[in-house]
């Protein structure tokens, strides 16, 4: 599949690498979990809509790399400073704060935070001062702890783009609040199979009452997955395709390993952002 991003990481091709001789078959074993509902969000599609993943995709039947595993990355360091709210630096090679990011769908830096267990899940975009100082206002549904996920491309003097994945345990004492309420009686449904390290179209479709309803775009794309390996909450995040499949969005998915995995995802339906989770059997 053809990626005109040069920030986004392949996972996958034009042509899908299924008749690789050894490739490894993936069943997937889907428990959905019921879906919530987010801030309303105002949809702007853009160039940036373009289907890819944070995270780099090896050769077809290779080990995907996965990403968030550490706190530093690249010459990259995400450096929590504060709780309430929670305030942190992206500091750079020269061990001082960047202030120069792209956008990337629509945001400077995504935040990813989700519990060690993985029943907490966010998706939060902080504000950037002149300083290089991040601040955002969590609302967390329990209490930790939590890993959090700077998911950003920054740029050097010369202008080049740096896009990093890095994970840090947040401090104690991080904001929490209620659990949202069931997403308007919406279903999420998933059509498709896995083979691990060789993508393949996870296509899902959202239903009310059995009736399709119409996705809509959210910060430039149908839809925004989140993938995390339980055991090591390694992280992994994948845009879909930029139109509709017949009403669903389609994500090119490569299987890092066998085992089992978290799905978060986040779409818009009425001008309200939802999040759907499944729990992922590989293999």
């Amino acid at each position: 599949m053809r990626l005109p991003d040069r920030r986004a990481v392949r996972w996958a091709g034009v042509a899908l690498a299924v008749a690789l001789l050894g490739a490894v078959v993936v069943v997937l074993a889907i428990a959905p979990v019921p879906a919530t509902s987010g801030p309303s969000t105002a949809a702007l599609a853009g160039p940036e809509s373009a289907p890819h993943s944070h995270v780099a995709m090896a050769a077809s039947g290779a080990p995907v790399p996965v990403g968030g595993l550490t706190s530093t990355a690249g010459g990259y360091t995400f450096a929590a400073t504060g709780t309430s709210p929670l305030t942190f630096h992206i500091q750079g090679p020269d061990g001082r704060p960047v202030t120069r990011f792209a956008v990337v769908h629509e945001k400077l830096l995504h935040l990813i935070v989700v519990r060690r267990d993985l029943t907490g899940y966010r998706h939060v975009h902080p504000v950037m001062a002149p300083d290089g100082t991040w601040t955002v206002a969590l609302a967390l549904p329990a209490p930790g702890p939590y890993r959090a996920y700077a998911d950003f491309t920054a740029l050097d003097a010369a202008g080049k783009q740096n896009a990093v994945v890095l994970g840090v345990d947040l401090p104690a004492g991080v904001g929490s609040a209620p659990a949202p309420s069931p997403a308007d009686d919406l279903t999420v449904s998933h059509e498709g199979s896995l083979t691990v390290g060789v993508a393949e179209p996870l296509l899902f479709r959202v239903t009310r009452h059995g009736a399709p309803v119409a996705l809509q775009p959210y910060l430039g794309a149908y839809g925004h997955l989140t993938v995390i390996r339980p055991e090591d909450l390694a992280y992994l995040h994948i845009h879909p395709e930029p139109g509709l499949a017949d009403g669903a969005a389609r994500f090119w998915v490569a299987a890092p390993s066998t085992g089992t995995f978290r799905f978060f995802l986040d779409y818009q339906v009425d001008g309200k952002v939802h999040t759907a989770e499944f729990i992922v059997t590989v293999g």
